[in-house]
């Protein structure tokens, strides 16, 4: 019987496991495929406090080496339903049974893919899924944003201050975004809108160097020099072993304390509904989640 079992090793997940080991508590982290998480397959990361320039892989060795150093255990094994038992939860996975008192779920969330030509290839040489954390290398260079709702329209304006010219390719002749998102792009001098084109192929050599792009109204093919590629067609949380309050699109609710709608369930980082998906705001989730735990926790003896 466990005190705590966090599930997912990313950023959340370890950062909750750090602080629920120096709280006492007897915490297990289980992850399905690899410690790290999403953040682990960037490049670069050059926006977390006190590492001006680290790979992702880099900064998550960091943590899990910060982590295991304390005394944390960590398993590898898929978890596929989560249930209580009065006070005891139990996870089902794929070894078995786990039972604990608490648990933060910390699984993430991974950005939809379009499923193009290239686009496995380049991804994270020159195709990205956060502006935020990618814009800055593509200062005075050409970009294309693929999508039509008001991430896009929010990313695009962004990667406008930074890059030379930013294209807006969306498959529909409509934006999906609010009406004031679109006005924000089309005041930006440098942003120009590709509607009713869809993204057939990135293509390169070592990085990302053009686009093929389809006129969905003419057919007609076009060829568009850009060293980058942002798609923000949306985001899958991975939720779907829980049964806990979520919004519309499979993000967790949770409280400020990172409470959830099941007593002794928390989450936190980019499974939850919040603004902003980054590792320092996954870290903090993390943080608050362990307290959170360690009360509820006592609160049973």
């Amino acid at each position: 019987m466990y005190d705590l079992v966090i599930i997912g090793g990313g950023p959340g997940g370890l950062s909750a496991g750090i602080y629920a080991i120096r709280l006492g508590l007897n915490t297990l982290l289980v992850e399905r495929e690899m410690v790290g998480g999403q953040i682990a397959l960037s490049d670069l990361i050059e926006n977390y406090p006190g590492f001006p320039s680290i790979s992702g892989a880099g900064l998550m060795e960091k943590f899990e080496g910060h982590a295991r150093g304390l005394g944390l255990e960590i398993k590898f094994t898929d978890v596929q339903d989560v249930a209580s038992q009065g006070n005891v939860k139990v996870l089902k996975t794929s070894d078995g049974e786990i039972t604990t008192k608490s648990v933060i779920v910390a699984t993430g969330a991974k950005p939809r893919r379009l499923g193009v030509a290239g686009e496995k290839e380049f991804t994270g040489k020159g195709v990205s899924y956060c502006a935020t954390c990618d814009g800055p290398f593509f200062k005075g260079l050409r970009v294309v944003v693929v999508g039509g709702g008001d991430t896009a329209l929010k990313e695009a304006v962004y990667l406008s201050k930074m890059a030379k010219t930013v294209y807006i390719v969306h498959r529909r002749d409509q934006f999906r975004g609010e009406k004031i998102q679109q006005k924000r792009a089309e005041e930006a001098s440098n942003v120009e809108f590709l509607k009713s084109h869809t993204l057939k192929e990135i293509k390169g050599d070592k990085v990302v160097e053009k686009v093929v792009l389809e006129d969905l109204k003419t057919k007609e093919t076009r060829v568009l020099d850009s060293e980058g590629v942002f798609i923000f067609v949306g985001i899958n949380p991975t939720t779907d072993f829980i049964d806990v309050d979520k919004d519309e699109s499979g993000f967790i609710k949770t409280n400020q304390k990172m409470e959830t709608s099941v007593p002794g369930v928390f989450a936190a980082g980019d499974c939850r509904t919040t603004p902003l998906l980054q590792v320092a705001t996954a870290v903090g989730d993390g943080a608050i989640a362990a307290y959170t735990a360690a009360d509820y926790v006592e609160g049973l003896s």
